[in-house]
């Protein structure tokens, strides 16, 4: 890898540990940047731009490493003090990502996905254009996989519910012209490959023990054992005609099974499509171009 690629991958292996941290939400991070790439593709963005906003939907939570699992996986409702805490998190990232040479890249994701148009988001409480064009694209996938995602509360909705609570709040909670376009996106069925999969091809697969994810890859094989991270229940993939499945094997996994690991293979393909797309030679130096045209 060049520099930049180096410099890619670290910030791809720091956001995936930070989802390791969190039971159910294996694949959340691939999901919302994959939305993000089909939303900013379809509006007509340049390559580098889309790649870049996909790289910030990827790399939008990186301040939940500072939230208490406590309150990060908590199955009831959150208390205002709790959910006072879970707001901090766009502002943790943002000061986690702001030493890191490529932090112009993600920065306006990172801290603006949950402000919204009408002003009661956070933490700035932008407003409509105020808030960055990375910022509305990503807030957007972000709050549509959450939607259609289980979580410890709660069940994931149908697609055509999420995209119908996403009409409904056009304007408000999210922007309008990439609410509209992400709508018509949906209702052609192309989220489908990717809504309710973790990886390219891969579905969610759910502990049956106690529901959160288990995390299969493309590189496992049948016969693989694989774990729950919050429980630690064994589980043994099956790959018959293209298709990954899992059969729980009434096993736990011992302490070096359940820590957790980035996917390498998964970080590699990304570090090199973003990089040939954000990174251009001028001069014989590699400059990174934030995106600066308005919707």
């Amino acid at each position: 890898m060049n520099p930049v690629e180096e410099l890619l991958k670290s910030l791809y292996v720091m956001a995936l540990l930070v989802e390791a941290r969190d039971p159910y939400t294996g694949g959340h991070l691939w999901r919302v940047s994959q939305y993000c790439k089909i939303l900013a593709a379809e509006c007509g963005l340049p390559e580098k731009d889309v790649a870049r906003i996909a790289l910030g939907g990827f790399l939008h939570d990186l301040g939940k490493i500072s939230i208490p699992d406590a309150i990060l996986n908590k199955p009831e409702r959150l208390t205002e003090a709790e959910y006072a805490v879970i707001k901090t998190h766009p502002e943790v990232g943002k000061r986690l990502l702001s030493e890191h040479p490529l932090a112009e890249l993600a920065s306006a994701a990172v801290h603006a996905h949950h402000e919204t148009p009408d002003g009661r988001g956070y933490p700035l409480g932008l407003r409509g254009d105020d808030i960055p064009i990375d910022a509305r694209i990503v807030g957007l996938c972000d709050a549509f996989d959450a939607m259609t995602s289980n979580r410890p509360y709660r069940r994931g909705m149908p697609v055509e519910n999420a995209l119908s609570i996403l009409e409904q709040n056009l304007g408000k909670q999210f922007d309008a012209d990439f609410g509209r376009k992400f709508i018509a996106i949906g209702r052609r069925g192309h989220l489908s490959p990717i809504a309710g999969y973790s990886e390219p091809g891969i579905p969610v697969q759910e502990c049956p023990m106690c529901g959160p994810t288990i995390v299969v890859r493309r590189k496992n094989r049948s016969g693989d054992r694989v774990y729950c991270r919050r429980c630690g229940a064994e589980a043994a993939v099956t790959f018959e005609n293209g298709k990954f499945d899992i059969s729980m094997t009434g096993k736990q996994g011992d302490a070096a099974a359940l820590q957790p690991e980035a996917d390498i293979d998964l970080i590699e393909s990304l570090v090199r499509e973003t990089a040939a797309l954000v990174v251009r030679k001028k001069s014989g130096i590699s400059r990174i171009f934030p995106f600066r045209r308005s919707a």
